[in-house]
C-alpha cells in the first residue's frame, strides 16, 4: 500500500541532521526572512549522492522522474478528470433534461451551478493546510474523492431546486480539497523546472474532462434516456459518480506520499528525490508534521506582494475561462441538434491538450513564464471578440475553437509560476496555492449569470467582460514580470530577499553556483 512505512527513522532527513550539516556562523540577517529563527546550513549531499559521479547522478535523476512520473502523473490526471467531471456535468445534464424536469428558471439553474463555488471557495485554505500538517496525500486526497462521488451520484436523487442547491454546495465543499491539494502535492515531488509540464498534465485532466463530457452524455442520453424510470440525466450522475467512487479506492493502492516516506523509492532513490529539491531552492521542502504550522503558513504567504499580484491574475484568467462552465449551450446556439452540441464541445478541449503541453514543455525547457502566459491570451481576447460581433456560423466556431485554448494554453504555465515564485516554506507554498485557487474559482459565483439563454448567440456582455478580465491577467503578469526581474538583479548583488533562501552559502553545489533565481 503507497502509504505503509512511511516512518522511516533511517531515511535520509528524517528530522536529524547527518553530521555533515554544518552551521553557517555570524551570517544571520535582521531582515524579515521567512526561516529567519532557523540558522542557515550549509549542506552537503548525503552519502548515496555525494559518492556519484555526474553521469551517475544525472542518469539516476532521469530514472529517478520517470519512475515518479509513472506512479504519480496517471492517477491524479485520472483522479482530476473525474473531480471536474463530476463538478461541471450539470452543464451536459441541462440539455439531457434536468432544468426541464426540475421545473427550474434559468436564474434557479445559475444558482445551482454557481452555488457549488461557494463551498469550493471556504473549504480550499484549510484542507491545503491540514494536507501539508499531516503530510499524508495518499491517504487524504482518495478519502475526499470517494465522499464526493458518493454526493455526485446522489445528484440523481434530487426532486426539486432546493435539494439539488443543497447538494451541490456539499459537492463544492468536498472537491475544494483535490486541486489545491494536487498543485501542492506536485511541488513536493517536482524541481521547478519540471513543475511546469506536470502542471499542464495535472491540468490536462480538466480538459480532456471538457472533451469528453460531451461525448460522454451524447451517449447516455441517446442511450438510457427512460431507462428503468429515469431520465437521461440522472443516468448521468449515477454512472459518473460511482466510476469516481471506484477509482478512489484504486487510487489507495498507487499513490505515495512525500519523496521522504516513500516506501516503493529505495533508499539512494529517496535520499536523492529530497536533496534534488533542496538543491534547486536551496531549502529542504517536507520535513515533519511538526515542521508545519497553520498559520504561520497563512501569515507569510498573506504578507507577501506577489501572492496577491498572482491572486489577481489568476481570478482574471479564471474568469476568461468561466465561459466553460455554459460551453454546451454556448455552442447549442449555432443552431444544431442537442447531441450533435454536445459532440460539437469536444474538438475546442481537444486543441488546447496539444497547445497546453507544447506550451508548457517549452516554457520547462527555456526556464521562460511571462510570454508563456500572455501570448495564449492574446488569442483569447480575439476570441471573444470574433463571439460577440458575429452571428455567422463558421466564425463563431472558429473562435469556439480557439477561446479555451486562449484560456487555458497560459493558465497551466500561471499555476507553475504560484510555486516558482512562492516556493518556501512548503506551509507558505500550500497557503498561497489555496488561496490564490480559492479566490480565483470566485469569478465562477457570478459568471454563472452572465450566460441566461436570452443572452444567446452573441452573449455580448459576457464576452465583453471576458475580455477585460483577461487584458488585466495580462498587465498583473507583466508588473510580476518587472518585480521578479528587479528581486532577481537583487540577488546577483548578494542581497536578502525573502523566498530566495541561501543564496550562493545554504548548498555547497551547482544550485549555489548559480544561487536561487525566480523564473520571469
Amino acid at each position: 500500500m503507497a502509504f505503509a512505512g512511511h516512518h522511516n527513522d533511517h531515511a535520509y532527513g528524517a528530522n536529524e541532521y547527518s553530521e555533515d550539516d554544518k552551521f553557517v556562523t555570524g551570517q544571520f540577517s535582521h531582515a524579515p526572512v521567512a526561516n529567519a529563527a532557523v540558522p542557515i546550513r550549509t549542506r552537503e549531499a548525503p552519502p548515496l549522492v555525494k559518492n556519484l559521479s555526474k553521469e551517475e547522478r544525472h542518469r539516476l535523476e532521469l530514472a529517478l522522474v520517470r519512475k515518479i512520473d509513472r506512479r504519480l502523473l496517471p492517477m491524479v490526471v485520472l483522479m482530476y478528470i473525474l473531480n471536474y467531471l463530476d463538478r461541471n456535468n450539470i452543464a451536459s445534464a441541462r440539455l439531457a433534461g434536468l432544468q426541464t424536469e426540475l421545473k427550474l428558471t434559468s436564474v434557479q439553474y445559475e444558482t445551482c451551478v454557481s452555488i457549488l463555488f461557494v463551498g469550493y471557495l471556504l473549504m480550499q485554505i484549510p484542507s491545503n493546510l491540514f494536507l501539508n500538517k499531516i503530510g499524508k496525500p495518499a491517504l487524504y486526497l482518495p478519502t475526499v474523492m470517494i465522499v464526493w462521488g458518493i454526493i455526485s451520484a446522489c445528484t440523481a436523487a434530487a426532486q426539486s431546486y432546493g435539494g439539488l442547491v443543497a447538494i451541490r454546495f456539499f459537492l463544492g465543499f468536498v472537491e475544494a480539497a483535490y486541486f489545491p491539494g494536487c498543485l501542492f502535492y506536485l511541488s513536493s515531488w517536482y524541481t521547478r523546472k519540471e513543475l511546469g509540464f506536470r502542471t499542464a498534465v495535472l491540468y490536462s485532466g480538466s480538459l480532456i474532462s471538457g472533451a469528453f463530457s460531451g461525448l460522454i452524455a451524447a451517449g447516455i442520453t441517446n442511450g438510457l434516456n427512460g431507462a428503468r424510470g429515469l431520465l437521461a440525466w440522472r443516468w448521468l450522475f449515477i454512472i459518473e459518480g460511482s466510476i469516481t467512487v471506484v477509482i478512489a479506492f484504486a487510487s489507495f493502492f498507487i499513490l505515495p506520499n512525500f519523496p521522504r516516506t516513500t516506501a516503493w523509492l529505495s533508499e539512494e532513490e529517496r535520499q536523492l528525490a529530497t536533496w534534488r529539491l533542496e538543491e534547486d531552492i536551496g531549502e529542504d521542502d517536507w520535513l515533519g508534521s511538526k515542521e508545519q504550522t497553520f498559520f504561520h503558513g497563512m501569515k507569510l504567504a498573506f504578507l507577501d506582494i506577489k501572492m496577491w499580484i498572482l491572486m489577481v491574475m489568476l481570478f482574471c484568467i479564471v474568469a476568461s475561462g468561466s465561459v466553460t462552465n455554459f460551453f454546451p449551450t454556448v455552442v447549442a446556439t449555432l443552431g444544431y441538434g442537442n447531441i450533435d452540441s454536445l459532440l460539437l464541445t469536444a474538438p475546442p478541449y481537444i486543441l488546447c491538450v496539444i497547445t497546453a503541453f507544447c506550451n508548457a514543455w517549452h516554457a520547462d525547457r527555456t526556464g521562460e513564464r511571462y510570454f508563456h502566459i500572455t501570448l495564449p491570451l492574446y488569442v483569447a481576447v480575439a476570441a471573444f471578440i470574433i463571439a460577440a460581433a458575429t452571428t455567422t456560423t463558421a466564425p463563431r466556431y472558429f473562435a469556439m475553437m480557439i477561446m479555451v485554448p486562449g484560456v487555458y494554453t497560459g493558465y497551466v504555465v500561471a499555476l507553475a509560476w504560484i510555486s516558482n515564485t512562492l516556493p518556501r516554506p512548503p506551509a507558505k507554498r500550500a497557503a498561497a496555492l489555496a488561496a490564490i485557487n480559492a479566490v480565483s474559482n470566485t469569478s465562477s459565483i457570478y459568471a454563472s449569470y452572465m450566460y441566461p439563454s436570452s443572452a444567446g448567440p452573441r452573449y455580448v456582455v459576457a464576452m465583453s467582460v471576458n475580455c477585460v478580465t483577461a487584458f488585466i491577467a495580462i498587465c498583473c503578469a507583466t508588473l510580476l514580470r518587472f518585480i521578479l526581474v528587479r528581486l532577481n538583479k537583487k540577488l546577483d548583488r548578494g542581497e536578502v530577499v525573502e523566498g530566495a533562501i541561501a543564496v550562493g552559502e545554504g548548498v555547497p553545489s551547482k544550485a549555489s553556483g548559480r544561487g536561487f533565481r525566480f523564473l520571469v
